[in-house]
Order: C-alpha cells, then sequence, then structure tokens
C-alpha cells in the first residue's frame, strides 16, 4: 500500500507542482510584462539555449551518466550529471509559465482560449519532460523555438511601439532563425529541426485566424450599462450585477432598457508605455440573418496607465435580442467580447450598482 502511494505521489507530484505554481503565478504576476520581466525570461531563454549545446555535446561525445554510487560524491556526481537536465526543464517552465499566464489574460473569446489551453498542456507536458531533453533533441529544438517566438512576439511590438502585424510575423521568423542558429552550434546538430519551423507555421497560421491574443496589449474591463458619466478622470457606468451563483461574473447576461434609451459600453485595455494602438468597438445583433453589425467606434490608445486605457461608446434604440459588444484592434484582432442579452423593460433597483474605471 505505501509503495503504491509512493508510486502516486512521485508520478503526480509535477502536476501538482504545476498548478501550484500556475495558482500562486496567476494572484501575484502583473498584467504587463515590465522591461525587467523581458530582462529576466531573455536570460531564461539564453541559458536553455546553452544548455541544449552543451547536452549536444554531451550526446555527440558519447558521454555516459556516473555508476550509480553511495555517500556524498556519488550523490553530487549523480546531482552533477542531472543538473542540465533539471535546469532545462526550470528555464522552459520558467518562460512558458510567465508568458502563458500573460496570453490567458489577454484572452477574450474562444480562438484565443483554444491557443492559450494548448500552451497550457505544453507547459503541463514540461513538467514531465526531465531527461528527455537530453536524449530527443527534436522536441528540445521544438520547445525552444516555441519559448523564442513567444518571447520575441512580446518584445519586438514593446519595443518598436507598434501593433503592426508586421512585427508579428518578423518576430515569429527570428524565433525561428534564432533555434536554427543554436542547432548549428550544437555539436553533432542532434535531433531535426523541421518541427521547429513547424511550430512557427502553425503560430503564423493561429494569427491569420485570429486566434492568437494581441499582446502586448492586456485586457482590463469590459462593462456594458446605463447611465454613463465622466467625473473628474474616472468612468462611471450602472450595471445590473450577476446572479450570486453566477460568481465569476460581474454583470448580468441580461440587459433591461427602456425602447429608446442608450446602452453604453466601456473597455479599459492595458498598453505598455510608449505604444500607441489604434482600437474599436464593435457592436452586433443577432438577426435572422445572423450577426450584423450596429455601429463601429474608433479610437486610439495611448499606453503606459496601469488601469488600462478607456474608450466608450453608445448605441441607441437598440432591438431586444442577443448582442455582442467587442473591443478589438482596428486590423481585426479581438481583445475581449462581451455578448449579453437586451429585455425592453426597467431593471431592479436592488441589481443596479456604479462602477468605476
Amino acid at each position: 500500500m505505501i509503495s503504491r502511494v509512493s508510486v502516486l505521489v512521485r508520478r503526480f507530484s509535477p502536476l501538482a507542482a504545476f498548478l501550484g505554481g500556475f495558482a500562486w503565478d496567476a494572484l501575484t504576476l502583473g498584467q504587463r510584462v515590465t522591461p525587467a520581466a523581458f530582462w529576466s525570461l531573455g536570460t531564461y531563454l539564453l541559458c536553455a539555449a546553452l544548455l541544449a549545446v552543451w547536452l549536444a555535446y554531451r550526446h555527440t561525445h558519447h558521454c555516459q551518466p556516473p555508476p550509480p554510487g553511495t555517500g556524498m560524491r556519488g550523490l553530487a556526481e549523480t546531482a552533477v550529471w542531472r543538473g542540465p537536465y533539471l535546469l532545462m526543464q526550470f528555464f522552459f517552465g520558467g518562460i512558458f509559465s510567465a508568458l502563458f499566464i500573460l496570453y490567458f489574460k489577454s484572452s477574450g473569446y474562444l480562438g484565443t482560449w483554444l491557443t492559450t489551453a494548448i500552451l497550457g498542456a505544453l507547459l503541463v507536458g514540461n513538467e514531465f519532460a526531465r531527461d528527455h531533453y537530453g536524449r530527443r533533441f527534436t522536441t528540445t529544438w521544438a520547445l525552444l523555438a516555441l519559448n523564442s517566438i513567444l518571447l520575441l512576439n512580446f518584445v519586438l511590438p514593446h519595443v518598436v511601439g507598434s501593433l503592426e502585424a508586421c512585427w508579428f510575423y518578423l518576430s515569429t521568423a527570428a524565433g525561428i532563425l534564432l533555434t536554427q542558429l543554436v542547432r548549428e552550434l550544437a555539436p553533432g546538430h542532434p535531433g531535426k529541426i523541421w518541427p521547429a519551423w513547424a511550430v512557427g507555421l502553425a503560430l503564423m497560421a493561429a494569427f491569420q485566424l485570429n486566434m492568437i491574443a494581441p499582446v502586448p496589449l492586456v485586457k482590463r474591463e469590459l462593462l456594458v450599462g446605463h447611465e454613463f458619466r465622466q467625473v473628474g478622470g474616472s468612468y462611471l457606468i450602472r450595471i445590473e450585477t450577476a446572479p450570486l451563483w453566477q460568481f465569476w461574473r460581474v454583470q448580468a447576461m441580461t440587459v433591461h432598457v427602456a425602447a429608446s434609451e442608450r446602452i453604453y459600453g466601456i473597455s479599459a485595455v492595458f498598453a505598455p508605455r510608449g505604444m500607441s494602438a489604434p482600437l474599436e468597438h464593435r457592436w452586433e445583433y443577432r438577426g435572422p440573418a445572423g450577426w450584423q453589425s450596429i455601429a463601429v467606434v474608433r479610437f486610439q490608445t495611448t499606453g503606459g496607465r496601469e488601469k488600462g486605457f478607456r474608450g466608450y461608446s453608445w448605441v441607441q434604440q437598440t432591438l431586444s435580442g442577443d448582442w455582442r459588444f467587442t473591443v478589438a484592434t482596428q486590423d481585426g484582432r479581438i481583445i475581449d467580447m462581451l455578448s449579453f442579452r437586451v429585455e425592453y423593460g426597467a431593471a431592479a433597483g436592488e441589481n443596479m450598482v456604479e462602477r468605476e474605471l
């Protein structure tokens, strides 16, 4: 019985460690990447690349692990041999964890959630990899390419202060070429490099399908309600609160309006300091022929505000039925989307609260 418990603990402890670490990072990691974080993650990436070269050297020269030994010397020799594997796992995990959480917090609809879920699965898989990095170099190059691309997708737009699509493609290509260079420097060039190129091409395809969150923009909040007011530097709006059992929602899925009443929408999106990004609000109504655009309001962000750059818009003479309120970049990438239903009538006063952005 004890041995069975021990086997289960060894098998599932990596997953438990990942879930605990993810929960901690999700609570403590800010919703933006600072220059200091870029330097830290860049150092992780450099160390992972150097370790990949060292492991290739050991593989090419047929270095063998030390025989099992006892005492401090035996333990030290084993630790030195296994150290590069564990460090590789640590560096990949550090990059994955930070960027996965930021992609997670930047995802606002199904397409981006699917991509984030795949990244999460790879992050969990990294917790079980360990010695595989020294034996399966094809996997090592693919993960090195993925980490390089994801990091550069953040860094390059941040540095140039632009969200133009060209920077995504350029940073993706740079991540692939960086991985190719590391493999060329690795003695013996072990493993295959084509999966690394496949990773880059897959990410480009996902970008075309609007499945990549528009990083480094980070969603803050999206609200739809009544009686919008701007008081000093504050945006105030009255919303209908969600029922208690929908604890994960801020506001109700149904908005009650009078026949000629305006519905207001407010968005808050963080952009790094020095970045200016063109955004838009989209109001859509689902009619007999499907979703149709009712209004598109365009505006320009100014980066650096901790609580996010705010934008507001409204629609009037709304039809009852299903609606969508979306904040997106003007080139079509969705940042966040709020689906709701409009019904004619007055909302219960006790369900109304005023929110400030």
